[in-house]
């Protein structure tokens, strides 16, 4: 499974996700800087053994939390623990990269935004070796070849590569965010970092040539998707971010794709963070994993401007 496949995999906003795995069964490293550790804000227990990883930068009169998130979950999934716990209920604000209350309506415009003009096709608009994969790979996921055609390379690259999340019985409504939005008071304030639209247009305003290869790469990893997904999922569970950042980084990625729907948005949410600070009080910020894990993650982007990351879990 080629890396740009387990980046983007860590990097899909929740919505897209829910929407595109529902549209499957329809249709130079940076210096680190040595600062000393600020004071905790709110206790939370000291690091504890296994549990997925979580974060900590804070001020005299602010503390961040940064959890990595994984959108959607089997619903037998076990990864709470008092650590996560404890910081979540200290939180003032949830911030998620999406807002949660999102509506129905969003999924009518994520399918006109994918669709084709009128008269085009997607096997159309691919070569021969291209078409060749596509079709391998939707034969083997068990759908028509022609499932698809009405619709832009990134939607159906993107419903292709969740389709395996949905048949291991992963769902949106089992994903973190949604735990971690049940737990939380429901009278504090919920936050996003981004807005519905502008992750749709992320996708949507890709060049051709890369949502080709985008559809390409993942009709290639069809056959591994389904223990790929269990790998990084597990490495999550341990709270392993470099086995995490190891498994996304091992190949040669696509530039543009990486870099539009990763590494700026990593630099993007790093800002916030840091304006964030200046304001007292406590946020958990909980974003998908593939943000918080390697070179180029948002904890890089910190370190560069001089603020440091505290692993606390």
């Amino acid at each position: 499974m080629n890396s740009p496949i387990r980046k983007c995999a860590g990097a899909l906003g929740a919505l897209a996700l829910a929407l595109a795995a529902s549209a499957c069964t329809t249709g130079k490293e940076r210096p680190v800087a040595a600062l000393p550790a600020p004071p905790l804000a709110k206790a939370v227990p000291a690091r504890p053994s296994g549990g997925p990883a979580l974060w900590r930068v804070a001020d005299e009169d602010t503390t961040i939390y940064l959890f990595g998130t994984v959108h959607a979950l089997p619903r037998d999934a076990v990864w709470m623990n008092d650590g996560i716990a404890t910081a979540l209920g200290h939180a003032d604000e949830l911030v998620t990269e999406v807002p949660l209350d999102h509506k129905q309506g969003v999924k009518a415009d994520m399918l006109t935004r994918a669709v084709l003009p009128t008269g085009q096709t997607l096997r159309q608009l691919l070569g021969e070796a291209d078409l060749r994969a596509y079709e391998k790979a939707m034969t083997n996921l068990g759908l028509p070849v022609a499932t698809f055609d009405r619709f832009e390379p990134w939607y159906a690259a993107m419903a292709m590569s969740l389709l395996p999340m949905a048949k291991q019985g992963y769902s949106a409504e089992a994903g973190v965010e949604a735990v971690l939005n049940a737990k939380l008071d429901p009278a504090r304030p919920r936050g996003a970092l981004e807005t519905v639209e502008y992750q749709l247009g992320l996708f949507d305003t890709l060049p051709q040539e890369t949502q080709v290869n985008y559809l390409h790469e993942v009709a290639d990893g069809v056959p591994e998707m389904g223990r790929m997904i269990q790998q990084m999922v597990a490495a999550w569970l341990k709270g392993d971010a470099d086995g995490l950042a190891k498994l996304m980084n091992s190949e040669t990625s696509d530039p543009v794709l990486l870099d539009r729907l990763l590494y700026q948005r990593n630099l993007t949410w790093a800002k916030w963070i840091e304006t964030r600070l200046a304001q007292p009080g406590t946020v958990f910020v909980a974003v998908g994993a593939g943000h918080l894990a390697g070179q180029g993650s948002v904890q890089d982007v910190l370190a560069h401007d001089g603020i440091v990351s505290h692993r606390v879990q």
